[in-house]
């Protein structure tokens, strides 16, 4: 004679193995899709520009508005007129994010301006200072600027709508400014800067930059094994309702 508690057990195993079939096909959680709520970073690979010598790295960590800027880079001029050389710096943005070519040397001084690099990083969004102001209105501030041929720099700031757009569309690059001035030809030493009134070309043309991308966030190859563990937990739960339903049959047929 059948148990009576069969039919209990049936179900169990019916429901188990209908949550074994959801978990299986299901989509899955995978980590981009969680770093969308989140944090995120990007980072800069700074090339040298127009004839120089640096090179450098910048990494943003941003978390809403909030970004913390950590920088270094070195082999940059470091001095001018016997004093530390201020080197401007932004972030640029809303163009082709990326950097130009000694082709965009449109008036053939050797040099490409930093009017002439804007069609491929667009203008100022964020100023990169190392106190105040971070505005674009501070572009051209050389008292705020990083001086020297060398910089480690970390700065906590908040980003506005414009940078923040451009950080999403791609199109955000970073430019550090200032040209040593033995490393380019004479026809450009001589002229004057296209940006502030009364300085040398060199001293506002860039010379290291880089396109802001994002990093990949940590355990990002880790959408596969996501995948991978519903595919487990589903296998599972099929095999203990076929379990289930296995100990239904011999109950029905004690």
């Amino acid at each position: 004679m059948a148990l009576t508690g069969n039919r209990p057990l049936a179900a169990a195993a019916a429901a188990l193995a209908a949550a074994g079939a959801s978990a299986l096909t299901a989509p899955a959680l995978t980590a981009p899709a969680l770093a969308d709520s989140g944090a995120r970073t990007y980072q800069a690979v700074l090339d040298p520009l127009n004839h120089q010598k640096g090179s450098g790295t910048l990494t943003l960590e941003l978390d809403g508005r909030t970004a913390t800027v950590t920088e270094h880079y070195s082999g940059l001029a470091g001095l001018l007129d016997g004093e530390p050389y201020p080197h401007l710096q932004h972030v640029h943005g809303g163009a082709e994010g990326r950097c130009p070519a000694p082709g965009a040397d449109a008036d053939g001084d050797g040099v490409v301006s930093t009017a002439e690099g804007e069609p491929f990083y667009g203008p100022v969004r964020t100023t990169l200072s190392v106190r105040g102001e971070t505005t674009p209105a501070a572009g051209t501030d050389l008292e705020i600027a990083p001086h020297g041929a060398a910089l480690d720099y970390e700065r906590v700031i908040e980003l506005d709508d414009a940078t923040l757009a451009s950080l999403r569309d791609g199109t955000a690059v970073v430019v550090v400014h200032g040209l040593d001035p033995s490393l380019i030809g004479e026809k450009a030493r001589s002229a004057g800067s296209d940006l502030v009134p009364g300085v040398p070309l060199s001293v506002t043309a860039p010379a290291l930059c880089g396109a802001l991308r994002p990093m990949a966030a940590h355990g990002a190859d880790t959408g596969a094994g996501t995948t991978g563990g519903t595919r487990v937990l589903g296998a599972g739960l099929i095999a203990l309702a076929g379990a289930a339903l296995a100990l239904a049959a011999r109950r029905r047929t004690a």
